[in-house]
């Protein structure tokens, strides 16, 4: 049901939830969590009160602890899977397979890819949003539709380029990937990039540029730096640059993502 269609207060909660991206229930009732303030408020004597614990600030990512030996045998689980693929269909289907991972649960399909696996160039993005987790495709939302104008800038579009993501499944409402989450995404990542074999990889944000190079420089350094990425079989050529998704937030830095799709088109034309 599309809670813009109808009015009220409870419809247009609905709706602001919607806008959020706050739209998969993870519990049959509500919790009142106003009333349990209040029985902390109300309840035993200071010293058997229960504590409150502090509120992490908003869109922090919590310090992830050392791994485990179970996320180390799920990461190594992951890379026997991922290698075993030797065609980009037999890798969508070792993840539409893959169970190692709860986004799956909560995503309404796996985001793989779009475009052309043959093309030159490769970019690879974060994790699928709502618009991408219902379209079963990557960057169609308003970030994509950015993409798709900055391509047509420099004479390219989808059936010139392979588009993919390092998470294939949406958070539930659209929140960071955890770094275990990353973790486990990456063999099927470094794969779809063995497989494609683009002669040019560009790497659409912070979060990508930092899983698979590397870097501890924040993407506003990184970005525009020729960087490369050893597959094992070649090194591929590799250019960070900013996020359509960031770009939409920060216009002004459009004339930054300019001089880097510049670059690549001087990259791919040379």
């Amino acid at each position: 049901m599309d809670a813009r269609q109808h009015t009220g207060p409870a419809a247009e909660l609905l709706a602001w939830y919607s806008e959020i991206g706050v739209d998969i229930a993870i519990d049959e009732t509500a919790q009142d969590r106003f009333s349990e303030a209040s029985d902390l408020n109300s309840g035993p004597a200071p010293e058997t009160k229960r504590a409150m614990p502090p509120l992490p600030r908003f869109g922090a990512v919590p310090i992830a602890p050392a791994a485990t030996q179970t996320q180390q045998a799920a990461v190594t689980d992951a890379r026997e899977r991922a290698l075993a693929a030797n065609t980009l269909d037999e890798l969508r289907a070792v993840l539409d397979t893959y169970d190692g991972l709860s986004l799956r649960k909560t995503a309404t399909r796996l985001v793989f890819a779009d475009g052309n696996p043959n093309a030159r160039v490769m970019f690879v993005g974060e994790a699928p949003g709502k618009d991408e987790d219902r379209e079963g495709l990557p960057f169609v939302g308003r970030a994509g539709q950015l993409l798709d104008r900055m391509l047509a800038a420099i004479g390219l579009d989808r059936q010139q380029a392979y588009i993919a993501n390092i998470i294939p499944w949406r958070p539930p409402g659209n929140r960071t990937p955890t770094p275990q989450e990353m973790e486990l995404c990456l063999p099927f990542i470094r794969r779809q990039i063995e497989l494609v074999n683009p002669d040019v990889l560009v790497l659409l944000g912070g979060s990508s540029s930092a899983a698979l190079t590397g870097a501890k420089d924040g993407i506003l350094k990184l970005r525009g730096r020729w960087l490369e990425l050893d597959t094992g079989a070649r090194t591929i050529k590799t250019l960070p640059t900013l996020h359509p998704a960031y770009l939409l937030r920060t216009p002004s830095q459009k004339k930054l993502a300019w001089r880097d799709f510049r670059a690549l088109k001087a990259a791919l034309d040379g």
